[in-house]
């Protein structure tokens, strides 16, 4: 450890040697600079051939063998480095050696935290440190975990003492969990996210499917599926199929379809990931983003209707200038194809990982190919339409507390001949004051439902008159062919 510090030492030398050169470098004739900068060069060479045969040397006849865990392997994320690092967090406040307290915002109570690169831990009375360091191959912030042991116990620390590590550290990430929501990132930034290809925020979204507004028999339905198919690895694996299920959600706006989804990642404890389609350039892009996603999760493409290459539509463009524009225009374009969103999540692809569940979500279910929708692809269909009673009477539960009222028949009778969506059913049950009252709520609700039936009887009466008048005109026209 100690000829590893000089090491360093002396690295960080240099490159106050480099900087102070640079620096001396604009007083300098041009022919003495490019001298100089050839001195440097050559020195930092040697320098470096001279470390690697030193390093050789020690490793030669050290009694000690060192495994690096990089945080990242190639373009991927190194899942045992994200173990490893929660496992040695865990160890960190009892066995570091140094630690830095610190009082929390709202709390009374002093939060220790390590300070320090390096732990040491004990595995069947064998000691083993653990060291992080920055990635010296890399301008980002990466990093690494070194292991180091005595190589007498190569065996026992390559074999159980890393397993032991691995589910340990998993053990605590699932206990400790708490649901995040993944978007993509633009492939342009993929280098400046950390390589990452995914950015997340804590998940918060409190939707149960006991607040969903819904019609009771198929919410247990709903629910019903969910639980077979998170108990079913075992099952889909007797069947050969990966173990996945994919469900379409499908209605008007506001019908309650992205809280169907946060109600069901709250259900099976999943992080969602909101892939948007726009900003994926072509189906490889696809195929790294899916194979970047954690198993047990949720991966959602909302109103996918409007994505252009998945409608079986093309919309025809403005007639472009210039072949310039067209060429700029095409790079902006995402070539995500049919195809390729098949191979997603139903492909070879699609078992990259198990438990995961694939959520579309459309207004216009028949605008979707009929491919992309089959059962198998998305097994289960939900309709999230207008507000039905049943529906209504959640709602009212949620916002005033009520169970019956007597402006409930009424209401009963106005929803049966009025089309509204969930979410206005609920605005207008929202109180306007700090103090709940029911009977303003429900008479605010009773107002609007006669509006829109108002509105929607006028809308069928103008309707119906255009249709009169154009078929007069076509008889006028014909009238007029005929003589």
């Amino acid at each position: 450890m100690m000829i590893g510090d000089s090491w360093a030492q002396i690295g960080s030398t240099i490159a106050g040697l480099m900087f102070t050169l640079a620096t001396l470098q604009q007083f300098f004739p041009h022919q003495l600079r490019l001298s100089l900068q050839q001195f440097v060069l050559a020195s930092l060479q040697q320098f470096s051939l001279v470390q690697k045969l030193c390093d050789k040397f020690v490793n030669l006849f050290s009694p000690y063998i060192i495994i690096t865990f990089p945080e990242y392997s190639g373009y991927w994320s190194n899942q045992a480095f994200d173990a490893i690092e929660t496992y040695v967090g865990a160890l960190s406040t009892t066995k570091a050696s140094l630690l830095k307290g610190s009082l929390v915002q709202n709390s009374k109570a002093l939060v220790l935290t390590r300070d320090d690169r390096k732990v040491c831990d004990e595995f069947n009375a064998v000691q083993v440190w653990w060291v992080l360091e920055p990635s010296p191959t890399s301008s980002s912030e990466d990093k690494y975990f070194q292991l180091i042991f005595h190589r007498q116990h190569r065996d026992l620390i390559t074999g159980s003492y890393l397993d032991h590590v691995i589910e340990q550290g998993k053990a605590i990430q699932a206990k400790n969990k708490q649901r995040r929501l993944y978007t993509n990132n633009p492939s342009e930034n993929w280098g400046s996210y950390k390589k990452k290809l995914w950015s997340n925020i804590a998940f918060e979204s409190p939707a149960t499917f006991q607040t969903i507004a819904m019609d009771p028999n198929k919410k247990e339905e709903i629910i019903n599926d969910l639980v077979s198919f998170s108990k079913g690895k075992e099952y889909y694996m007797k069947l050969g199929k990966p173990w996945k299920r994919g469900y379409l959600l499908y209605g008007p706006p506001g019908t309650g379809k992205s809280t169907m989804i946060a109600a069901m990642a709250n259900f099976l404890n999943y992080d969602i990931y909101d892939l948007e389609l726009t900003t994926v350039k072509n189906n490889t892009e696809l195929r790294k983003l899916l194979a970047e996603t954690s198993s047990k999760s949720i991966i959602v493409i909302e109103d996918i209707d409007c994505s252009l290459d998945v409608t079986g539509e093309r919309k025809k463009g403005r007639p472009k200038s210039n072949e310039k524009e067209t060429e700029a225009e095409n790079e902006k374009t995402s070539k995500v194809t049919l195809s390729g969103i098949l191979n997603f999540i139903d492909g070879t692809w699609s078992a990259c990982g198990t438990g995961r569940i694939f959520v579309f979500t459309t207004n216009h279910i028949d605008k979707l190919d009929p491919a992309l929708i089959r059962r198998g692809r998305m097994d289960m269909h939900i309709e999230l339409s207008y507000c039905s009673f049943e529906a209504f009477k959640i709602l009212a539960k949620n916002y005033l507390d009520v169970d019956s009222h007597d402006l409930f028949e009424k209401i009963g009778i106005l929803l049966k001949e009025t089309e509204m969506t969930p979410a206005d059913v609920a605005e207008n049950l929202m109180p306007k004051r700090e103090k709940k009252d029911p009977d303003a709520c429900l008479n605010n609700l009773i107002q609007a439902l006669e509006d829109a039936k108002e509105k929607a009887k006028l809308k069928a009466e103008k309707e119906k008159n255009i249709k009169i008048n154009k078929g007069k005109n076509m008889k006028f026209y014909a009238k007029r062919l005929l003589f």
